[in-house]
């Protein structure tokens, strides 16, 4: 549905994007994720036909986006992450004007517009002035502007930015039903754990460059290089502490207030076992093993350059 192949874009000296290339499917949504500045909104732009790459190509079901762009902006809706809304009018002369915009009748529209506003739950306020909606209403009636012409794919950049955790949920929720409808979505954002449960894929973007697509378990097994195990023992903690430390496979071990030793591992699950076989044999009283995950957090921080820095 979505291909991009080499995608290049310099602006003077500045390389925004440096030969980037993925694949998205048909139905799935994926998430866009990098720091601020990474080249997000680039690629987005350039999908959008909203800016010409200095090298690459991409395509929209199977349409150049740079030889036929009015053509891949009937198959896409684009929602930027600073959207502009006209707060004069009413909700559904705003709907309506795009909607026009598109070709559509005006017996059509009225029809579309009564979908969309039921979609993204504001029929309560067809009738309000744009000016008086919140944040999150008028994030989910520029949704409802991309969705006008009923699009094969959405491009989404920072769809929650700014929104408070409920509006946050109701998005997610929003995001869900359209791809139940069959839409492709790319969303951005520069916060991996908000599209964790959400997306079918991620990628991680770092000075232009795509460092880690896959699934969310795909890029956490890509990055979890070291495991962190917690070990409890009901006594002879320095005996257990200084034994661990002299496991080749054990990087350091950190004790807890409440007791818990806190072990870095890089060893493989039949290296955990022998760890856990030569506590007991010991005589070391284990009371629990487990390896714990990193956060979402810490596997972001690991792999981008910049946060590393």
């Amino acid at each position: 549905m979505i291909r991009v192949e080499g995608l290049r874009k310099i602006y003077g000296k500045m390389e925004a994007l440096k030969g980037i290339s993925l694949e998205i499917e048909q139905g799935s949504i994926f998430g866009f994720v990098g720091p601020n500045g990474a080249g997000k909104t680039t690629t987005m732009k350039i999908l959008a036909t909203l800016m010409v790459p200095t090298e690459g190509k991409a395509y929209i079901d199977g349409v150049d986006v740079t030889k036929h762009p009015k053509k891949v902006r009937s198959l896409m809706g684009y929602m930027p992450d600073f959207f502009g809304v006209y707060e004069r009018i009413k909700v559904t002369e705003y709907l309506d004007f795009y909607a026009s915009c598109y070709g559509i009748s005006r017996g059509k529209r009225r029809s579309i517009i009564a979908d969309l506003l039921e979609l993204t739950d504001l029929n309560f306020k067809a009738d309000a002035y744009v000016d008086s909606l919140s944040r999150g209403m008028k994030q989910r009636l520029c949704l409802a502007r991309s969705l006008v012409h009923d699009p094969k794919v959405l491009l989404l950049d920072e769809p929650a930015s700014g929104l408070d955790p409920r509006a946050r949920v109701e998005m997610r929720e929003l995001l869900r039903e359209l791809k139940n409808m069959g839409k492709s979505i790319i969303i951005s954002s520069h916060i991996l754990p908000e599209l964790a449960e959400l997306c079918t894929e991620v990628g991680i973007i770092e000075g232009g460059e795509l460092v880690a697509v896959g699934s969310m378990d795909s890029i956490t097994a890509q990055l979890q290089q070291e495991r962190l195990i917690q070990v409890k023992v009901q006594d002879n903690i320095s005996a257990a502490r200084a034994m661990m430390e002299e496991n080749p496979w054990v990087a350091a071990v950190n004790e807890t207030a409440d007791g818990v030793l806190q072990v870095r591992f890089s060893g493989n699950p039949e290296e955990q076992q022998k760890l856990l076989r030569a506590l007991v044999l010991a005589e070391l009283p284990v009371l629990s093993f487990a390896e714990s995950s990193n956060s979402l957090e810490d596997l972001f921080m690991q792999i981008t350059k910049g946060a590393a820095r």
